[in-house]
C-alpha cells in the first residue's frame, strides 16, 4: 500500500480506501463489517469513510462498533464521516453552526470516538451563510472533534466562496472535497476543479471508482444479479438510469482493453481513478472480502497504464473533460 498526502496536509491517507456507504446497515451489521474492516487493515488501508445519513446513522454505528471489538489502536486509523442529511426537524440537516454543532456530536457517540479526523459538508447549503458554515466547522476543529474539514459534491465557486470566507475571517477553509470520479464521471475532478488544486491545494478523496458496480462489468440489458445493489430497492431507478446501450457499449470496449492486459476491468477502473495524481485516496465499497482483495489489487495494475493504454481508453470511453478556453 502507498499513502498519500491528504491535499497540502500532512495527513497521509492510503491510495485506495474503504467506505460504509450502501454497505453498512442495509447490507451488512457487525460481524460482517468486521470482517471487512479487518481484511482492510492487512493490507494497509487506514482510511475509512461514513457519514449521518448512511442507513440512517446506523453505518456509524456499525463502524464504530466493529473497530471497538477489533481492538483497533485510533491513532493508526484515519476516519471521515460527513454532515448535511440529519433527520426529519428543521434543524436536523444543512449546515447552519446548530446542526454542524450537533451534528458532530451525535455521529461521535454513534461511532464511540472522541473525534474524527476528517469531517465533511455533504453538500452545500444554500440556506445557511458560508460565514456561518465556515466559522462552525473551524470550532470544530479547535475543540479536537475533528482534525480537518472540507466538503462533498461542491462546486469550484462554492469551494472558492468558503476559501475566501475563511480568509476575510482568519480562519481555515476546506482541504479535502469529495466527488463522484470514474471513466464516465470525470468534469469536476479533471476541468472545473483544476484552478483550486494549486491555489488552496485541495486533495480529493473520490468515490464511486466503478460507478456503482457498472464499471465491474458483471451487469447487461436486463441481468442485475440478486446480491449486487442495482437489485435493492432503492437503487432500481439508478439502475435504470446507468445500464444504457451507450453506457453499456462503453463497458464492453473497456473490457476488451482489460482482457489484453489479463486484469479485471474493476481493477483497470480503479487503477485509473487512482493514477490522477489530485486524488489522495479512492473510497472503494464491498459486501465480501474477495471483492476487498481483487479491489486492492487494483495497485499492481498501475504500472501497466501506459499511455498507449490510456489512449486505448480514452478512444473507447470518449469522456475527457475539454480543456476551457484561453483567449490570451
Amino acid at each position: 500500500m502507498q499513502y498519500k498526502n491528504l491535499g497540502r496536509s500532512g495527513l497521509k491517507v492510503s491510495q485506495l480506501s474503504y467506505g460504509a456507504w450502501v454497505t453498512f446497515g442495509n447490507q451488512l451489521d457487525v460481524k460482517e463489517a468486521k470482517a471487512l474492516l479487518q481484511c482492510c487493515r492487512d493490507h494497509g488501508v487506514n482510511f475509512f469513510d461514513n457519514a449521518e445519513v448512511y442507513a440512517n446513522g446506523r453505518a456509524e454505528e456499525i463502524m464504530g462498533q466493529a473497530i471497538r471489538e477489533l481492538g483497533w489502536r485510533r491513532s493508526d486509523l484515519v476516519i471521515s464521516t460527513k454532515l448535511f442529511w440529519g433527520g426529519s426537524g428543521p434543524n436536523d440537516k444543512g449546515l447552519s453552526s446548530k446542526h454542524l454543532v450537533e451534528g458532530t456530536h451525535a455521529s461521535l457517540r454513534r461511532l464511540d470516538m472522541d473525534y474524527v479526523d476528517v469531517l465533511l459538508c455533504h453538500r452545500p447549503d444554500a440556506a445557511t451563510p458560508i460565514e456561518e458554515t465556515v466559522r462552525a466547522m473551524n470550532r470544530i476543529i479547535d475543540k479536537g472533534w475533528a482534525f480537518y474539514w472540507g466538503t462533498s459534491e461542491w462546486t469550484a465557486q462554492q469551494i472558492t466562496e468558503a476559501w475566501a470566507a475563511a480568509q476575510r475571517l482568519d480562519l481555515i477553509g476546506p482541504i479535502v472535497e469529495q466527488p463522484e470520479y470514474n471513466l464516465l464521471t470525470r468534469h469536476k475532478v479533471e476541468s472545473e476543479y483544476l484552478p483550486l488544486y494549486d491555489t488552496y491545494g485541495l486533495g480529493l478523496t473520490t468515490w464511486s471508482p466503478l460507478a456503482s458496480g457498472v464499471l465491474t462489468g458483471k451487469y447487461s440489458k436486463g441481468n442485475i444479479p440478486s446480491d449486487s445493489r442495482f437489485a435493492l430497492d432503492n437503487y432500481k431507478n439508478l439502475a435504470s438510469r446507468s445500464l444504457i446501450d451507450d453506457v453499456l457499449a462503453k463497458v464492453k470496449g473497456l473490457k476488451l482493453i482489460a482482457d489484453e492486459l489479463e486484469v479485471p476491468l474493476s481493477q483497470l477502473a480503479i487503477a485509473w481513478c487512482a493514477s490522477n495524481p489530485n486524488v489522495s485516496t479512492v473510497i472503494t465499497g464491498a459486501t465480501k472480502e474477495s471483492q476487498i482483495l481483487e479491489n486492492l489489487k487494483a495497485l499492481e495494475v498501475l504500472p501497466l497504464l501506459t499511455p498507449d493504454v490510456l489512449e486505448k481508453i480514452e478512444a473507447v470511453v470518449q469522456s475527457k473533460p475539454k480543456r476551457q478556453e484561453s483567449y490570451r
